[in-house]
């Protein structure tokens, strides 16, 4: 492939609709960080975009992941709205010890079993890299839903795996490059560290 059809492939309209994918979800955790309950409204469009980019990638497990944040999306809104009328305010929780090892515990058996049948029933490009940063995001999606601090530690984890299987997925695949993809999740690592400084500091707030 010759530095011309990386060029016109990074220029592509596919890299265009990443930028804008990329750019709403960047809004979507800024948000999410400050505690607004206007992070869904990025989110939800962010999520269907990159739904449609991890399709042509080959990248399933990302792919369906974005579904399941359709979801997860909503019902983060209700539980947030929730939070809003009964307290004034997004409220910060934490879990105890026991629940942090069987949630660590359910990713891992998650991640084996989903990377396994990605595996063995489709074409997957690194179907257990992709089944790891699938299932860290959904837990990750699911305490953010629930107000659990818990969710930035999970995001933190899952921006790193993912910056290192963009990144490598573009180098193997160049047709489908997924440079800007990779630069969002550096930008997230930094904004997931942010948000748990935030975060914590509400909490610490509330308990003062």
């Amino acid at each position: 492939m010759t530095s011309f059809d990386i060029a016109h492939a990074f220029l592509s309209e596919m890299s265009l609709i990443q930028w804008a994918a990329a750019s709403l979800i960047a809004i979507n955790v800024w948000l999410v960080a400050r505690r607004s309950i206007w992070n869904y409204a990025f989110g939800i469009a962010g999520v269907a975009i990159y739904g449609w980019i991890f399709f042509h990638a080959k990248l399933y497990s990302d792919m369906l992941l974005q579904v399941f944040f359709l979801i997860l999306n909503v019902y983060g809104l209700a539980q947030w709205r929730k939070s809003q009328a009964d307290a004034g305010e997004v409220v910060v929780e934490r879990m105890g010890v026991g629940r942090r090892f069987a949630w660590a515990g359910g990713i891992a058996v998650a991640v084996a079993a989903w990377g396994w049948l990605m595996h063995a029933t489709t074409d997957a490009a690194l179907p257990y890299w992709d089944a790891s940063v699938a299932m860290t995001s959904i837990a990750a999606q699911i305490l953010m839903a629930l107000r659990k601090l818990e969710n930035w530690w999970l995001w933190i984890l899952a921006n790193v795996l993912s910056v290192g299987l963009y990144s490598y997925k573009s180098v193997i695949d160049p047709l489908h490059p997924l440079w800007i993809t990779t630069g969002l999740y550096i930008v997230l690592l930094g904004m997931a560290i942010w948000g748990l400084a935030r975060w914590q500091a509400a909490r610490q707030g509330a308990a003062a």
